[in-house]
């Protein structure tokens, strides 16, 4: 079997995360497949030779440099300060990058190596994403290329741009998943404990949550509680009750603390939560329904419908390892 070289580049002030999470994936791979030659030579180039020091401040030792590398098979370039603020890191890496990203099958960014891919401009016209707080600046400064601020991990041609630290091991278990199929992937996930995959096409962050990190107090306190009783019936005078407030009270302030009303609050925590049980869990459709505090299979799916614009067990197929059960 053909050894793929995938070379992660390493530079000071490198997100730590950024480099072992992917390296862990392949060589997790390595482990599981115990082939007599290993599938993936995991190999770690830096900008220079010796300790690198990370930019939690841990030290990664580096014993090839850039030009060193040879040909590869994948190439990826982790994010990191120095990357986004020191505009010498960053011409040394694009223009390496331009010369090498040529020969590579794959070329892969995570979280803010962004921005030496698209220094290099091999990103021009392409659709991209990152992390989502530095979404707006990688556009402003690359105008060529379109910024997908949602998405966990894009695709387009040879280039994967993935978004915050994490999701570099996501889209590393997608290309193991691409190389050796979904059963390795599976495998991997397993052994590293995390998620087979959240798919590209999933949100960074759900609004739920991004509401829910807003809170403070008897509202902090309330989004958490619905959180963990999704499958009551959670009416007005339930929250209300809870919050220690009239309904009327509970709805007004409710209302201008969140910008949503109760009731949409409920649902879209509901139908967040059944997004991950459809990725994360094979139960039937209509115990899953019943878990998140829907009455009836034909209301949740009906809402999931309305919400994400596809039905749920098509969600499940899309998006999951899993069979869909209906």
């Amino acid at each position: 079997m053909k050894v793929r070289r995938i070379g992660i580049l390493a530079y000071d002030g490198v997100q730590a995360l950024d480099v072992a999470g992917p390296a862990d994936v392949f060589t997790t791979a390595n482990n599981i497949l115990q082939y007599k030659t290993p599938p993936y030579e995991v190999l770690l180039l830096g900008t220079r030779k010796g300790a690198l020091r990370t930019e939690s401040g841990l030290s990664y030792y580096v014993g090839d440099t850039l030009p060193e590398a040879g040909l590869l098979d994948t190439i990826i370039v982790p994010g990191g300060s120095s990357l986004r603020l020191e505009p010498k890191v960053r011409t040394a890496v694009a223009n390496w990058l331009r010369e090498r990203a040529r020969l590579a099958r794959r070329v892969v960014s995570v979280c803010t190596g962004i921005y030496g891919l698209a220094e290099s401009g091999l990103l021009d016209g392409r659709t991209v994403t990152t992390h989502w707080r530095f979404a707006r600046d990688v556009q402003e400064r690359w105008k060529a290329i379109r910024v997908d601020a949602d998405a966990i991990f894009v695709k387009d041609g040879k280039f994967y741009t993935s978004a915050g630290i994490t999701a570099g091991i996501d889209l590393s278990l997608a290309l193991v998943e691409e190389d050796h199929g979904s059963e390795v992937a599976l495998s991997v996930a397993r052994e590293l404990v995390v998620y087979l995959k959240r798919s590209g096409g999933q949100l960074q962050y759900s609004q739920p949550l991004l509401l829910q990190t807003r809170a403070k107090g008897k509202f902090g306190d309330i989004a958490s509680w619905i959180r963990g009783n999704l499958d009551k019936e959670l009416t007005i005078e339930a929250l209300a009750e809870h919050a220690h407030l009239s309904p009327r009270q509970f709805n007004r302030k409710f209302k201008a603390f969140f910008g949503v009303t109760p009731a949409e609050f409920v649902q879209e925590l509901r139908l967040d939560e059944a997004r991950w049980l459809l990725v994360n869990s094979d139960s039937p459709m209509d115990d899953l329904a019943a878990d998140v505090g829907y009455r009836s299979d034909d209301s949740f799916r009906r809402a999931f419908e309305r919400q994400f614009g596809v039905a749920p067990g098509e969600y499940r197929k899309r998006f999951s390892g899993a069979a869909a059960v209906s």
